[in-house]
């Protein structure tokens, strides 16, 4: 009579099917918290340089001097390039990093879609699919990422 020892075979199988999904997620979060980042940058050196990419509005609740949006911007992307480094290295404090800087951008660019409207949905959205891919990967107890 034979004894195993650990999981089942189709339990070990499950388990390592879903390492690499988890793995794709994390990197996918990375990939795409780099791009949001360097989008961001480039979108507060445009508002700090006040270019006329701009629209302007009036009597606009938050209305910060677009060169103060500019600077808002900047740092968030600069934040969100040294946080989507420590995802591609698989840290645990950069997945707590990237969910909180991700929702940065989110606020962000919600106080400012009166100045461009369009690319702020499209950075709200990238930024809930970060959010999303970095809150679904766990780690299991071998410090291994795991997608359940």
């Amino acid at each position: 009579m034979t004894t195993t020892h650990g999981a089942p075979p189709a339990a070990h199988h499950s388990q390592t099917a879903k390492r690499p999904w988890a793995e794709g997620l994390t990197v996918f979060a990375a990939v795409m918290l780099m791009i949001a980042g360097v989008l961001d940058i480039f979108r507060g050196i445009m508002g700090i340089a006040e270019d006329d990419v701009f629209v302007t509005t009036r009597d606009y609740v938050f209305a910060y001097d677009l060169t103060g949006w500019g600077w808002i911007h900047l740092i968030l992307g600069a934040v969100a390039v040294l946080v989507s480094l420590g995802l591609f290295q698989t840290s645990l404090w950069a997945r707590f990093a990237g969910v909180a800087i991700a929702s940065f951008i989110i606020i962000a660019n919600f106080l400012s879609l009166p100045y461009s409207p369009v690319w702020s949905i499209v950075m709200i959205a990238f930024s809930g699919f970060i959010i999303w891919a970095l809150c679904v990967v766990r780690q299991d107890d071998s410090g291994e990422y795991d997608h359940s």
